[in-house]
Parts: structure tokens; C-alpha cells; sequence
């Protein structure tokens, strides 16, 4: 299977992180979660998908909880950096034997930024709990970012450079 056959059998779109996305299920059939932002979805899920011409996932930050699941392709790389600035990396992939995890939990809060460092491409899913909504999510901007976390500028910046 190709990337062009991926995105066109599973009908998916850029997204404004990076990479391709389509939204696959959100829990309309059930009450809302109150959160501090207003009611939400108690659960949505997403394809997402990183190519060798889209390979990064940029910077952002949602309020959810998001798991991860692997599927298929390349391993994906992810850094992530929670709320006391603590730096942690994290390979989804298919092979546990290389250290690569089949699925990967994301606190809300954390900030995080994905890449496929090689391969044509890697996807995977990701569950949001309680469900996404694009108010939620802020987007890195890399002065905010070194600003913040000038300790961790070499990761930073890895994930603003375009390929």
C-alpha cells in the first residue's frame, strides 16, 4: 500500500498540525462532559497519518487526554514535554522488539510534536477523551516555546524546521 492509497481510501485531509488526518467516530449519541471550557464529546477518534512529504507534527498542546495507537508504515518519533517541563521521547512503531510501543498515552497539558524520520509513511489513530474540538488545542510558536522551555531548544527547534 502506498501513502496516495491510504489517503484516498480512507478519505483523509491535511491537518493544520501536519501530516493528514479524518475524523472517524465522536460520541454524539451520549451526554456531554462539562469541563471547564464548556461541554464536550466524551470521546473522539482520528486517523493521522505522516508522509515523506508531510513527516513532522508540529508543536501543539490539548487540554485532552489522548491515546495513540500504531497501525501501520514506519515508526513515528514523539517528544513531549508535560507541565513541569520535563522532556520525554517515545517511538510508535510496529516492532516492541526495538523498543517501539504499539500505543502511547498523552496527559492533557502536554505539550507534543511528532515526526516519521524516514520511510514513506507511518499511521496510526488517536483517541481524545473528553473529545477534540479545536478551541482546545493551541498551536507552538517557537519564541513562546525556547521561552518557556529554553532547556529543551534542540528538540524545539527540530520540529520547526520544514523538510
Amino acid at each position: 500500500m502506498t501513502k496516495q492509497q491510504l489517503i484516498e481510501q480512507l478519505q483523509l485531509e491535511r491537518h493544520i498540525e501536519g501530516g493528514y488526518f479524518k475524523r472517524t467516530y465522536q460520541s454524539d449519541d451520549h451526554p456531554a462532559i462539562d469541563t471547564k471550557a464548556g461541554p464536550r464529546l466524551r470521546i473522539s477518534s482520528i486517523y493521522y497519518l505522516l508522509t515523506d512529504d508531510a513527516p513532522i507534527g508540529r508543536w501543539h498542546l490539548n487540554q485532552s487526554d489522548i491515546l495513540h495507537y500504531f497501525h501501520l508504515g514506519e515508526p513515528i518519533e514523539y517528544c513531549l514535554i508535560d507541565c513541569d517541563g520535563a522532556l520525554s521521547t517515545h517511538t510508535l512503531g510496529p516492532d516492541p522488539s526495538l523498543g517501539h510501543s504499539l500505543q502511547l498515552a498523552v496527559k492533557g497539558g502536554t505539550w507534543k510534536a511528532s515526526r516519521l524520520p524516514q520511510g514513506e509513511f507511518g499511521l496510526l489513530s488517536e483517541a481524545v477523551c473528553p473529545g477534540f474540538e479545536y478551541q482546545d488545542m493551541t498551536l507552538g510558536e517557537q519564541t513562546p516555546l525556547l521561552t518557556q522551555f529554553p532547556q529543551h531548544k534542540q528538540h524545539i527547534l527540530e520540529f520547526f524546521t520544514d523538510h
